[in-house]
């Protein structure tokens, strides 16, 4: 992702859609087998790394081994387990900083994160009110749906949620709720990129999709 605003590379990390709980630590050890020998200066987290009370959440340990800052915002299945806030909570005993609604300079970024357990109407005043002038804002949120009204102060949007619809041919189905389903958009000088998530949700299989850790470099490179 190419911008004047930045005077140095950034690389950066992006997963979602873990769903912790519904997949195994033994998953997530996978997850981190992939990224632990790539040279990145941020981990960001798009929402929906745990998705059942089930879930150990001593079993986060592994990211401590992570020396970058890892940046997070909820997703809806955080909601829907018993305790949540208590949960969430603890998210910050193994390094990771949940940024609901908060923003966070690095270098020449400005990260806005947006929590999903609100409304629309919400995270849009949220959005502009976390802009920085003269920064590259970048939005960190789970769902792919204010996108067409934050768009013109964004200068990268990420999300996940949509699966990329998971299986074929429920992607049909998950195109009617969200437009942007997978994938890179682009409008003026704003770019949205719609991950299809580290994890299966429900039936353990993907048909037409893929898991994807997907790594992001924002240069000034014209």
């Amino acid at each position: 992702i190419n911008s004047s605003k930045i005077i140095k590379n950034v690389k950066l990390i992006f997963i979602s859609d873990v769903h912790l709980g519904s997949n195994s630590i033994k998953h997530l050890n996978k997850i981190y087998s992939k990224i632990k020998n790539i040279n990145f200066d941020l981990l960001l987290i798009g929402g929906d790394l745990i998705d059942s009370s089930s879930f150990d959440i001593q079993n986060l340990t592994i990211f401590k081994n992570i020396k970058v800052p890892i940046i997070f915002v909820s997703g809806n299945h955080e909601f829907y387990i018993k305790d949540s806030k208590e949960k969430l909570a603890k998210l910050e005993n193994f390094k990771i900083k949940i940024l609901d609604n908060k923003n966070f300079i690095f270098k020449d970024i400005n990260i806005i994160g947006i929590g999903d357990n609100q409304s629309s109407d919400k995270q849009k005043i949220f959005t502009t009110q976390l802009t920085r002038k003269n920064f590259f804002n970048l939005l960190l949120i789970h769902k792919p749906s204010i996108w067409d009204d934050v768009n013109q102060n964004i200068d990268l949007m990420l999300s996940g949620h949509t699966h990329g619809g998971q299986i074929f041919p429920f992607n049909y189905f998950v195109k009617l709720q969200y437009k942007k389903i997978y994938g890179l958009y682009e409008k003026l000088n704003s770019k949205l990129y719609v991950s299809s998530g580290c994890g299966c949700w429900g039936p353990k299989m993907r048909l037409g999709t893929n898991n994807e850790i997907l790594e992001i470099i924002i240069s000034n490179n014209k």
